[in-house]
């Protein structure tokens, strides 16, 4: 054989000899597609309940409520996690602000509120209850984990993830607690509730659905890849992102399959989401953490339209006005067209979005992590607001008020076009 022929045939074999330990380590570090199965063991999750003193007897006539009316009784405002009050006239934030209170510890996620008090996780671990016209802090507990989430509201009960496994009840009135599951993985998602079931992820990849006055667990579904997100929900559909590439959706009452669909970044790899989904009713949409923007059918989760931030992608979409608001790592966030993906503007922040940007009537709020938060009128894309603090997900609206949640500290400015408060109730 000539030297030169066996020089080729010995170069082949090392090539096809690298191509197939390449094959075999792809094989080995991307996730298998898995349609995933109802857990009915659970024989690593446990319940348990406090006794709690009888309840206060009602009052003959409800007082009036306390504060703004409309609640923001979870993550993303809704339960289809939109962070958005499309509706709101309150306009933009007055130049002073009406108080502001140190938590003690930065806060990852924006806070809930209903009847005159927001409910916040600090992330070391503290959950409080805070006076919304005041500031002042009403209690606070401190039971363990830390809690990169939002507290949900149902009805009595606020219902608070935290990393250290457990989903806790607390009574909204005291503080105390009234049940708790606990989980063999950490919980990062802020549960949701919806007709008396609360919904969340934990990372060993299980989507939870409880009885929101007991913790029993209803259901939960073994998706094959860790969640770090929260589901949303809409109609008959419960909604999750996962690490593994996948989006699934669930029958919300009994965890049965409906779709499943895995994005692929490239030929090898598939896309990995941190981001929550969140849904107008007609799709799905979500942040992969590579930058790329899916956009799937709710029906049947076939893949519409993707798009991209700049750098690293950890927002969750916000949806209002037929627009999806999205920001990356390069400080910039884009307003695209819900039906095609196609970018209108973008708006350029000094620094890295990582929380999910908020709307409130005309105008879109984002933060970065350099201590820098915006307010973006939507028509045209313009900066029209800014304020020196930042870092993460900015925060809340309701009628008269903003709430923000930046860097450990939560600051009320009244909208300058906001309604007055009766004469009584200023009075209080």
């Amino acid at each position: 054989m000539p030297r030169a022929l066996a020089w080729i045939i010995g170069a082949l074999a090392v090539l096809v000899a690298a191509l197939g330990g390449l094959a075999i380590a792809i094989s080995l570090t991307t996730p298998k597609e898995t349609e995933g199965a109802l857990d009915t063991e659970l024989t690593d999750v446990t319940v348990t309940t406090a006794t709690a003193p009888p309840p206060r007897p009602k009052p003959e006539t409800e007082p009036e409520p306390v504060g703004d009316r409309r609640c923001w009784p979870s993550f993303g405002g809704d339960p289809q996690r939109s962070l958005a009050r499309p509706q709101a006239t309150l306009g933009l934030p007055v130049r002073k602000h009406l108080w502001t209170r140190g938590l003690e510890s930065y806060i990852e996620y924006p806070p809930s509120y209903c009847d005159g008090t927001l409910y916040v996780n600090a992330f070391e671990g503290e959950v409080f209850a805070v006076d919304a016209q005041t500031g002042k802090i009403r209690w606070r507990r401190d039971f363990g984990g830390t809690k990169p989430s939002t507290p949900a509201i149902d009805g009595p009960r606020i219902i608070v993830s935290s990393r250290d496994g457990t989903v806790t009840a607390l009574d909204r009135e005291r503080g105390r607690r009234l049940w708790r599951v606990s989980t063999s993985g950490k919980v990062e998602s802020s549960p949701v509730v919806v007709d008396g079931v609360a919904y969340f992820g934990v990372t060993d990849g299980r989507l939870y659905a409880v009885d929101s006055a007991t913790g029993r667990v209803r259901w939960a579904y073994a998706t094959g890849g860790r969640i770090n997100s929260s589901p949303s929900v809409y109609g008959r559909r419960v909604c999750v992102s996962t690490y593994a590439g996948s989006i699934f959706c669930l029958n919300r009452k009994s965890g049965a399959r409906l779709w499943s669909t895995y994005v692929r970044r490239d030929s090898f790899r598939y896309e990995s989401f941190y981001a929550s989904a969140s849904t107008d009713g007609a799709r799905i949409y979500c942040v992969a953490r590579s930058g790329k923007v899916v956009a799937l059918d709710a029906r049947n989760g076939r893949l519409l339209w993707t798009a991209r931030v700049g750098g690293l992608g950890y927002t969750t979409p916000a949806i209002a006005h037929g627009l999806v608001f999205v920001g990356g790592f390069d400080g910039k966030l884009r307003a695209l067209r819900a039906k095609t993906g196609a970018q209108v503007w973008q708006a350029q922040g000094n620094g890295r979005i990582l929380g999910g940007a908020f709307v409130a009537g005309d105008y879109v709020y984002f933060s970065v992590l350099e201590k820098k938060t915006y307010g973006v009128r939507i028509s045209d894309g313009k900066i029209v607001w800014r304020l020196p603090m930042g870092r993460y997900s900015p925060g809340i609206a309701t009628e008269r008020t903003y709430y923000f949640s930046l860097n450990g500290r939560l600051i009320a400015f009244r909208g300058r076009n906001a309604p007055r408060e009766p004469a009584s109730r200023r009075e209080r």
